[in-house]
């Protein structure tokens, strides 16, 4: 009995409404800082024939993503310094830099594989796309937040965010990039749904992205091929569907268990550039299923905290923060699901890479600013329920 009392103590932790004991979420911290890990080590894991070939040096790409880790520590600690007022307050200055830095990658930025998508710094390579959709989660919270009203009642006015968005896509198509164009889709209407618009505007942006995607992929033919691949992909297995076979042969090979640390086929030159948008690949090879069942469930966690953070600031009738993070939580979540089903199959693919796993300087680290700033947002839901209990008890 005083067993499942425990359990059903620790589960009220998880979904209490009303935040209590430390000013910060300490099981959203550990989750991003686990995720973070097993993308180091993934990571290493799945890049050293890679390494060794063009650098060699077995774990140059390693090293590389270690250093990435700790200017991520660094950026959420940063990020968690800013009050949401100040996002609130900058969220239009925020989306016109995304915009320039959308532009400038055209201009200035390094061509890789066909896609102008980063601005070299130095010891990292900046993609503007990453920014670009914090950018446009900031100030959509912003713009709901200002239009609640007019956005419930208005018919029109939902499509408004969508124009904001494709301003955006315009330029992420010009790199060209599809899958960050449809993440900031996804990101705008699951915002909207939690605003509460009319169900036929849903309707109505569901069929008009849907045709804009069909068109988007029939109107380029790399992209229409990259479809057929991904329909039958062992009809054209060194061709079409070269990295997707691989990649299933990878999930093939782990079974269940998976075949141990350091123990993939497929990361040796069969799958490219696995260390990247394949990470989760390489995982089920050396990991298995259970590896795999981990990883989703470490980040389902992170997602479901995320959402409550949102949850609480609604309910503190916070919008921004709520919009905030729920905007984060959508996109978290919906980049996952799209390189996991991706590397599975069972989506086109896309460059989209696991949150906090893959490697990738940008990702990781926009990434680890959006944990910062749900870390700052719950930290203020305590203080701001903390003053209202106090208020409560004068």
């Amino acid at each position: 009995m005083e067993f499942i009392q425990k359990i059903k103590h620790n589960l009220d932790d998880w979904t209490r409404i009303t935040p209590q004991g430390l000013l910060y979420d300490r099981a959203l911290f550990l989750l991003f800082v686990i995720l973070l890990i097993v993308g180091l080590v993934a990571v290493t894991s799945a890049s050293i024939p890679y390494s060794s070939r063009l650098f060699n040096d077995a774990f140059y790409f390693a090293k590389r993503d270690a250093l990435y880790v700790s200017l991520s520590l660094l950026t959420c600690y940063f990020t968690m310094q800013i009050s949401t007022q100040k996002w609130e307050k900058w969220h239009v200055n925020i989306f016109f830099l995304a915009i320039a830095l959308l532009i400038a990658v055209l201009i200035v930025g390094s061509s890789v594989n066909g896609a102008k998508r980063w601005i070299s710094l130095g010891i990292l390579n900046f993609q503007p796309a990453e920014f670009a959709k914090l950018a446009l989660t900031c100030f959509l919270a912003g713009y709901f937040t200002r239009r609640y009203d007019e956005v419930r009642v208005n018919k029109l006015s939902a499509f408004k965010p969508f124009i904001v968005m494709g301003v955006l896509g315009v330029f992420l198509l010009k790199q060209p990039d599809l899958g960050s164009t449809v993440v900031l889709f996804v990101i705008t209407f699951g915002m909207l749904f939690i605003v509460g618009a009319n169900f036929w505007q849903f309707i109505g942006l569901i069929g008009t992205g849907t045709l804009l995607f069909i068109w988007l992929v029939i109107s380029e033919s790399y992209r229409f091929n990259r479809f057929i691949g991904f329909l039958e992909p062992f009809k054209d297995p060194y061709g079409k569907g070269f990295q997707l076979t691989n990649s299933l042969m990878a999930f093939g090979r782990g079974e269940i268990t998976g075949e141990g640390l350091g123990n993939s086929i497929q990361k040796l030159d069969y799958l490219p550039e696995a260390h990247t948008d394949f990470i989760m690949a390489i995982i089920g090879e050396e990991f298995g299923f259970i590896g795999i069942l981990v990883v989703v469930f470490l980040l389902g966690l992170l997602v479901f905290r995320t959402l409550k953070i949102g949850r609480e600031s609604l309910l503190l009738e916070q919008r921004f923060r709520g919009f905030f993070a729920f905007g984060i939580g959508f996109w978290i979540f919906f980049q996952g699901f799209v390189n996991l089903g991706m590397a599975l199959g069972m989506l086109p693919t896309k460059g989209l890479t696991f949150p906090l796993v893959s490697y990738g300087g940008s990702s990781i680290m926009i990434m680890s600013a959006t944990i910062g700033i749900l870390l700052r947002i719950d930290h203020e839901n305590r203080l701001q329920h903390g003053g209202q209990a106090h208020l409560r008890d004068d």
